[in-house]
């Protein structure tokens, strides 16, 4: 016992009680003796009473005691120090920047109840599948803005992701090339995680952010890009509700021509190709991101393996609440005396 270590050595002073109870204990037993002794003859006690010998008395207490010692001790968790070994575990780990288009356009209601609420609804319930990864968030329309950080913290993601739409980026279009270069400069420089992945969500046509040599960057970096296109490649009217009319008009330009907004699917397949991505032509179906994290997500994330050293101490309590057990059983068999003996005319 001179090896092991008490974990808990505070709780020691719980011996008090105990001695304590053991002597009131005691007390009692002699009290009762001496009360049946003023009323019969030592004759007559033998006689009548189921007889437990004064040393079984003594020894019923001397088990009590160390019950209750062994189950404090217990209580003090004792250990012996073990020996440390190297655990190898796989853990899957990813930095995932998803990278939102909140221009105008995305105000468009051919997916109800537009595609900007679709888009931030699906990547809220996303989040859901990527425990163990960070997330970021990164807007976009004619410029590019970092709304979160990496983070492990969903809680922040979801609160920035509520507040994305047309007013947090102050220039119309749609600059992909400066949301991928925005993205990038998001990602730790030290490459610290297993797999780097840029989901960008986006429905229109890119206007000269040169997204192509910025998808470059991204390949060098090991950044692999996930493109979806929302809205259709042929080209399609902008229609959004008047809120204070609940009439649904046109969007248009300044010269009063309705705007078209269509998507660069050419343009978002190279992208993604340059950086072993995928495109995923969403077109105005709903945005289903669970299974595209499912078919085209998990698949490109790595798992890296993980070595630990961990030191796990032997515990030795087992063994004092054995013994605290066998001393209660103890403590059972000779509290069990003798049938009185029939008394003889």
């Amino acid at each position: 016992m001179s090896s092991w270590v008490w974990m808990h050595m505070e709780r020691v002073h719980l011996l008090w009680p105990v001695a304590a109870l053991v002597a009131l204990l005691a007390y009692r037993e002699l009290a009762n003796r001496n009360e049946l002794g003023r009323f019969l003859s030592p004759i007559m006690q033998r006689r009548l009473a189921s007889g437990i010998s004064a040393e079984r008395r003594v020894l019923r207490l001397f088990f009590i005691f160390a019950t209750l010692c062994a189950g404090v001790f217990a209580l003090m968790r004792p250990q012996v120090p073990g020996v440390s070994k190297e655990v190898t575990g796989a853990r899957v780990s990813a930095d995932i920047v998803v990278a939102l288009d909140v221009s105008r356009s995305m105000l468009a209601e051919d997916a109800a109840p537009n595609r900007l609420a679709r888009a931030k609804s699906e990547i809220s319930r996303m989040l859901d599948q990527l425990a163990g990864h960070r997330v970021g968030l990164v807007v976009f329309a004619g410029k590019a803005s970092l709304l979160s950080p990496l983070t492990p913290d969903y809680g922040f993601f979801r609160m920035m992701l509520r507040g994305a739409g047309p007013s947090s980026v102050s220039r119309g279009g749609t600059a992909i090339g400066e949301a991928i270069r925005t993205s990038l400069a998001a990602f730790d420089e030290d490459g610290g995680s297993a797999s780097r992945l840029l989901l960008l969500i986006t429905d229109g046509e890119d206007h000269e952010s040169y997204p192509e040599e910025a998808a470059d960057e991204a390949a060098k970096a090991g950044v692999k890009i996930v493109a979806i296109g929302l809205g259709s490649e042929e080209g399609s009217q902008i229609r959004i509700t008047d809120p204070s009319t609940g009439v649904q008009e046109v969007v248009k330009d300044r010269d009063g021509n309705p705007v078209i907004t269509k998507v660069d699917g050419k343009l978002l397949e190279s992208i993604s190709r340059k950086t072993e991505g995928v495109y995923i032509p969403a077109k105005v179906a709903a945005l289903d991101l669970q299974s595209i994290v499912d078919e085209h997500i998990e698949p490109i994330v790595e798992e890296a393996a993980v070595k630990s050293v961990q030191v796990r101490p032997d515990e030795r309590y087992p063994i004092l609440i054995l013994l605290s057990m066998l001393s209660l059983l103890a403590v059972a068999l000779l509290s069990v005396g003798p049938s009185p003996k029939p008394s003889q005319a």
